[in-house]
């Protein structure tokens, strides 16, 4: 093992000090391209000689490196004093292509973060049905015989026999007699009293659940209905029964419960570090693991005003559709809250050089010339780094070839290092 990690460190040590050469090399290489031929100039000074592969090697003298056997090039006192110090790097296109440089831009982006709950479903409480019957009587017959049933509105549930309805009945008949004998009367009264004991009749009648349609049979027929039917006042699932043939009931026994399951509430608990993110009428996503992914859009309808002091949750109401009745009462679900956030100033996580404290990014000011200057990050969302400090919308910024660019610069600062140490040493000696 430790002839492996030695090995390995010379291995990286030879890449960074071939690289460093490279960068060095081309380094000088363009700055004797720009300087050009100057045949009238006066000769050019050299500071000293470093080994291309490692510049860290410095002589006094020219020779070869006893390193790697490379003849030392001269570095000089213009080149030094003309590059190192202008802050910016310059690359060719064809250095670029060869080192693969890709650009982006510095954008005001709008980006949303999630967070995820545990959610549980439960039935709508303002679609929730409980029958009762208004009078005292026994069941006759019952059409829906079954808890889970599913029913529709104004379908028959029941037959009672009542003989307090059916003393109802026979009063509204006696009712209807009265109104046609006195229509005749000479008193105007006996016919107005006549009339106002039938509506009262009647409306007895509808009181105790006696449909119009019931009462107006009663009324053609000349018969009282022996046993009335109950009908379903809304749709939906019979969660409850309590309703058997030949059974006795009274205004305070619960016939049935029916509950409509086409809209459902999803209590979901939400921790309380993400309370804060929680908002009335915010939409979330509802998902399950076993209905093939399928999603449903639900609404906030109510936050409980207090955190669960054991599990550290609050308890969100949420409200959703539930077409095929795909969600069932006390299922458990996923909820997924979506948080907007405001636009903020981000570029490419790659973008961006971590060396721990100090960040840079490379700013391209045209014509090769790129500018590395040091940021300040935020947040990462996704592909993306908010930037802090350090940049403004439309920068055009490299995103790719980072790496080498910046050797390159480290490279360049320390030959500016060591140009001014030996300028000050020199200074010194004379």
């Amino acid at each position: 093992m430790k002839a492996l990690a030695i090995f390995i460190c010379a291995v990286v040590l030879a890449a960074g000090g071939f690289i460093g050469g490279l960068a060095y090399k081309a380094h000088r290489e363009r700055a004797l391209g720009a300087a050009g031929p100057a045949p009238h100039s006066a000769p050019r000074r050299i500071l000293y000689y470093v080994d291309p592969m490692h510049p860290a090697y410095k002589s006094d003298k020219p020779g070869i490196a006893p390193d790697c056997g490379m003849k030392l090039e001269p570095v000089y006192a213009d080149d030094a004093a003309s590059g190192p110090g202008t802050g910016l790097l310059n690359i060719s296109p064809d250095q670029q292509r060869l080192i693969g440089v890709q650009y982006g831009q510095a954008e005001l982006t709008t980006s949303s973060n999630s967070f995820r709950a545990e959610g549980k479903v439960a039935t709508d409480e303002t679609r929730l049905v409980r029958i009762h019957p208004k009078i005292e009587g026994w069941i006759e017959q019952v059409f829906v015989d079954f808890t889970g049933a599913l029913v529709e509105k104004d379908q028959k549930l029941l037959t009672i026999y009542s003989p307090e309805m059916l003393a109802a009945e026979q009063d509204y008949l006696l009712a209807l007699q009265a109104r046609k004998i006195l229509r005749t009367s000479p008193l105007p009264e006996a016919a107005e009293n006549s009339d106002s004991l039938l509506r009262a009749s009647r409306t007895r009648l509808e009181l105790w659940d006696l449909s119009s349609a019931q009462v107006d049979e009663i009324e053609t027929s000349g018969k009282t209905i022996r046993a009335v039917t109950l009908y379903a006042p809304a749709g939906g699932f019979v969660t409850a029964r309590n309703a058997f043939p030949s059974q006795k009931v009274s205004p305070d026994t619960q016939l049935y419960e029916i509950s409509d399951l086409s809209r459902v509430w999803v209590i979901a608990d939400v921790f309380e570090s993400d309370a804060g993110n929680i908002r009335m009428g915010q939409t979330a996503t509802i998902s399950t693991p076993y209905q093939n992914g399928r999603k449903l859009t639900a609404r906030v309808s109510y936050i409980q005003p207090q955190v669960d002091p054991t599990t550290r949750t609050l308890k969100v109401r949420l409200e959703t559709p539930n077409p095929g009745f795909q969600l069932k009462p006390d299922m458990f679900v996923d909820v997924e809250f979506q948080i907007a956030t405001q636009r903020k100033l981000t570029v490419p996580s790659e973008a961006v050089l971590d060396a721990g404290l100090r960040k840079t990014v490379f700013v391209d000011h045209g014509g090769g010339h790129l500018e590395p200057r040091e940021v300040e990050t935020g947040e990462r969302t996704g592909d993306r780094i908010e930037i802090l400090k350090g940049l403004q919308p439309g920068e055009r910024i490299v995103t790719s070839g980072n790496f080498l660019i910046d050797s390159e610069s480290q490279l360049k600062q320390a030959l500016q290092g060591s140009v001014e140490r030996g300028a000050d040493v020199k200074g010194h000696q004379k």
